[in-house]
């Protein structure tokens, strides 16, 4: 099982904080369009240029893996002070 979060504003559009994925292995692109696939209405959230991935707490390319048992986050851009 792939566990999937979401962040800040992307959380509020997609109307949940997280979503499990079983049997699922391929590239954050890949698990991107998955979710789309699911879920037409977040498929243009997802796709958005600003939207940053982290795999395990690390930030992600589009091509980083994703096995069975990682944990897989989406979020908009953030500043700090």
């Amino acid at each position: 099982m792939v566990k999937v979060l979401f962040f800040a504003s992307l959380r509020a559009r997609l109307g949940t904080a997280e979503h499990c994925l079983e049997d699922f292995s391929g590239s954050v692109a890949e698990l991107r369009n998955r979710l789309g696939e699911l879920f037409p209405d977040w498929q243009a959230p997802l796709q958005a240029a600003d939207i940053q991935a982290a795999v395990n707490q690390e930030i992600a390319a589009a091509t980083t893996r994703i096995t069975d048992g990682d944990e897989v986050a989406f979020f908009p851009p953030v500043t700090g002070g």
